[in-house]
């Protein structure tokens, strides 16, 4: 199998592109390097089987001879990111998935969609089934990301429709794990430096908003089994277990054995109130669920972390 991962070199990518070459595929990674780096992929470089090249999907997307799978991970994907750079992020998800879908068509192969989470918005349903529309503001700040992901949903689904491309969409809830940037505005890379270097840990609000977090094993098995399937989607892969974050803020800096104070700061616009994915579907149909527990996909992160102290400074 010859798999196509955009934003290939991403903290998602490139975990997605390690295990399909681990699994016997072909892969090639596109990335224009804008919130991904080639140091992510690095040590894949070696492998005959895998190949990096810089290229902006927004731009067009050739791939010369034949490929089987299509997956399409480009994107700003945090709130630092997609806030500095909204125009990229709309770009990315309208013509990016538009050019990402037309390698698919012509090349007969497999589509699957990045999608997120941030298409259900602050929620008035919980937890949320892929069945809920959302509750997204389309003139925030947030919804350069909502509205982008939102638009590439749609747009995959006109394809399967009207030119019978095979697709399927995955709605991913908030991830972390290695290679995660400390400064990209996310809780768990945020506390985490934190609480390493001491500096008090800054929770938005106060911090009784919930997340779902998941280890990024269990995500990328969550996909590549949707990949595998015939689902269209979107399906839910994340974690049922939900948690403050302030107890998560909490339980970072106890798994540290920081001294890290743990202060307040003032919320961002519309930043979601809850967030529990419904995993019915996945359990159901893909025989999937997370196994990597709460605190130990934590400690895992956090040694990641230790081992790279350049990054924490």
């Amino acid at each position: 199998m010859r798999t196509v991962v955009t934003g290939g070199a991403g903290f998602l990518g490139s975990h997605l592109c390690e295990r399909l070459l681990a699994d016997g595929h072909e892969v090639l990674a596109l990335d224009n390097f804008l919130t991904g780096t080639p140091q992510n992929v690095a040590h894949l470089l070696e492998k005959d089987a895998f190949r990096l090249v810089k290229a902006d999907v927004t731009d067009y997307v050739h791939v010369p001879g034949k490929v089987d799978q299509v997956m399409h991970f480009a994107s700003p994907a945090s709130p630092i990111d997609y806030l500095q750079l909204p125009i990229e992020t709309m770009k990315v998800g309208s013509t990016g998935t538009l050019h990402a879908l037309g390698l698919a068509k012509e090349k007969g192969a497999r589509f699957l969609l990045a999608s997120t989470s941030e298409t259900y918005g602050d929620p008035q349903v919980h937890p949320q089934p892929e069945t809920y529309w959302g509750h997204v503001n389309p003139v925030g700040p947030r919804g350069v990301y909502d509205e982008a992901k939102r638009y590439a949903e749609a747009l995959t689904m006109a394809y399967r429709r009207a030119h019978g491309v095979d697709t399927a969409i995955v709605r991913i809830f908030n991830t972390h794990g290695p290679r995660m940037r400390p400064n990209d505005g996310r809780a768990i890379p945020a506390f985490t430096s934190q609480a390493l270097t001491g500096q008090p840990i800054t929770v938005a609000g106060d911090g009784s908003q919930t997340r779902s977090i998941i280890y990024v094993d269990d995500l990328v098995e969550g996909i590549l089994r949707l990949l595998r399937s015939d689902l269209a989607g979107p399906v839910n892969i994340g974690n049922p277990h939900e948690t403050s974050v302030l107890h998560l803020a909490e339980t970072i800096k106890r798994l540290t054995s920081s001294d890290s104070e743990i202060t307040f700061i003032e919320r961002p616009v519309d930043d979601p109130s809850i967030r529990q994915p419904d995993i019915t579907v996945a359990k159901r149909d893909l025989g999937w669920e997370p196994s990597v527990m709460f605190e130990e996909g934590l400690s895992r992160t956090i040694a990641y972390f230790r081992d790279h102290p350049e990054l924490v400074r």
